[in-house]
């Protein structure tokens, strides 16, 4: 399986007054490690909204085991968890440094033109995506 990992510095202002880290910015981490996981893949985000197609999270599920404190450093991996052609979900596991999964979960993406609501195929628009999602999710 093609996974990548990210690492996060945990920020002082992604906590609260007891220096844990605040449940949304998980998400955030989970976007950033996203972000990273389709340019491994040999792609950008970028691209694909100047073509007019956007990705939206249609759903996102995190379940959290263990607090994450400032100044600690998380690993967040990633990687295909499912793949059609108009739907992604993304694993991820977010571990410290100590090699203790923290929080895991899966987010669901559906492409879209922009300014539209139905769903369009990753396969019509970027066939060479839609080709190494296939190959990435196989493995």
């Amino acid at each position: 399986m093609f996974m990548t990992e990210t690492e996060i510095t945990v920020r002082y202002a992604e906590t609260d007054k007891m220096g844990v880290v605040y449940h949304a910015n998980y998400l955030i981490w989970c976007e950033v490690a996203r972000t990273d996981f389709i340019e491994k893949a040999g792609f950008h985000y970028a691209d694909m909204e100047a073509a007019g197609i956007i990705s939206p999270v249609i759903n996102i599920n995190l379940n959290y085991k263990q607090s994450v404190t400032y100044p600690e450093k998380v690993i967040v991996k990633s990687w295909i968890e499912s793949y059609s052609k108009l739907r992604t979900i993304y694993g991820y596991e977010i571990v410290n440094a100590a090699g203790v999964v923290v929080a895991d979960g899966t987010s669901t993406h559906v492409l879209l033109k922009r300014g539209s609501d139905r769903p369009v195929r990753l396969d019509r628009y970027f066939p060479e995506w839609h080709d190494k999602y296939i190959e990435l999710s196989e493995r």
